[in-house]
């Protein structure tokens, strides 16, 4: 409800600077054009992510990997690496916070494992991962939508700086945690699904999903489709489940209100000031200047308002590339860097696992620089 408030105090200023001649309708309206189809691929994609977590796909998921990891704790931990890394790809980092953590600290606590080494991979990895393709971060779709890049030309672009990114991420991650590592798990029964026939089907649906995420048509065409599919499956299986709430009103109206606030600042001339700060070029050092400058930013307001601020001066795709990296992956250190830290935070409160801000801050200032940083390199041509 809050993020909700904050955006429509920034739709109405920006609405204010339209009807006080501060900025044209023409710049809304631009606005408007390049927003509504990741607005509509965050709520499809929101909707099939919480539909298929209330089938049991995670569940399942997640137990088959603890299977996987036959007894070994830190074969466990890297299962649910793997998994975070793949639901941030294509999912989303959103639905690695909301979704896969509670997921993750059921599965850890039914073994009697320390939560922390797994929650803190789920956070860290949900922003450091959501480098690898455009669904993945909000930020993507919007430099994928200006370049014009399909989504294997973004992978071109960006993958080898996600690989690092996650590895380093892996790395910061064992140096931290390596002795809550060791050891092993007793094996627990499958979870039961309430609905096998649902299960099956969300299953399919997901796995079919992936696949078109990356064909190269636009992502809100097969996100949709899928939502509609779970839907009308979820009112014949669950119609209980078929509910308002499971749009994600309050994220798309703060998203929308960032959008068209940022976009009327620029109108204002706030690219200058951007731009004396972010600097030009294209080679290591002044990629890592305008990377310390997203990653600074995204710290200090939030990745997203960050990497449109950025955007118009950041000029080249392997600039952008590098605004990207600062802004994803460098969203570490503050709370509210990035608003999936804030809901993961939120879904641990209602589990019942402690993890201090302080913690998180101090960590967070060792592991950013160096992801970000070692990140930035393979765009250097």
């Amino acid at each position: 409800m809050k993020l909700a408030i904050v955006g429509l105090v920034l739709l109405l200023a920006a609405a204010t600077a339209i009807a006080t001649d501060r900025a044209r309708p023409d710049d809304a309206m631009v606005v408007a054009e390049r927003v509504w189809p990741i607005l509509l691929f965050v709520v499809a994609v929101t909707i099939v992510a919480e539909l298929a977590a209330a089938a049991g796909v995670f569940d399942a998921a997640a137990h088959r990997l603890s299977r996987l990891g036959k007894g070994r704790t830190a074969a466990l931990w890297a299962m649910v690496v793997i998994l975070a890394v793949a639901a941030t790809a294509f999912l989303s980092l959103d639905t690695t916070a909301v979704l896969l953590t509670p997921v993750i600290v059921a599965v850890v606590r039914a073994r009697r494992l320390d939560p922390l080494p797994f929650v803190f991979a789920t956070v860290w990895l949900a922003n450091t991962a959501s480098l690898v393709l455009p669904v993945s971060n909000l930020t993507n779709l919007l430099a994928a939508d200006l370049l014009h890049l399909s989504p294997w030309e973004f992978i071109a672009l960006l993958g080898p700086s996600a690989g690092i990114a996650i590895v380093a991420t892996v790395g910061v991650l064992v140096l931290f945690f390596h002795r809550r590592l060791r050891g092993t798990y007793p094996s627990i029964a499958a979870p039961e699904a309430a609905d096998p026939v649902l299960l099956r089907i969300a299953a399919i649906v997901v796995v079919v999903l992936l696949p078109l995420l990356v064909s190269g048509m636009p992502p809100w065409i097969p996100a949709s489709a899928a939502a509609l599919v779970l839907l009308g499956v979820f009112a014949w299986r669950h119609p209980r489940a078929v509910r308002w709430r499971l749009v994600p009103f309050s994220l798309v109206i703060f998203a929308a209100g960032l959008f068209f606030a940022v976009g009327i600042l620029e109108t204002l001339g706030s690219g200058a000031l951007i731009g004396s700060i972010a600097g030009s070029g294209t080679d290591l050092l002044s990629l890592w200047r305008l990377t310390g400058t997203g990653l600074v930013s995204a710290n200090l307001i939030d990745n997203l308002p960050a990497y449109l601020l950025v955007e118009p001066v950041a000029g080249p795709p392997e600039r952008l590339a590098a605004l990207l990296i600062g802004v994803n992956a460098g969203s570490l250190i503050t709370p509210w860097a990035s608003l999936a830290s804030l809901l993961w935070h939120q879904r641990l409160q209602a589990d019942g696992v402690e993890v201090s801000w302080t913690r998180f801050v101090l960590m967070g200032l060792l592991a950013a620089p160096v992801v970000s940083l070692a990140a930035v390199i393979p765009l250097v041509r």
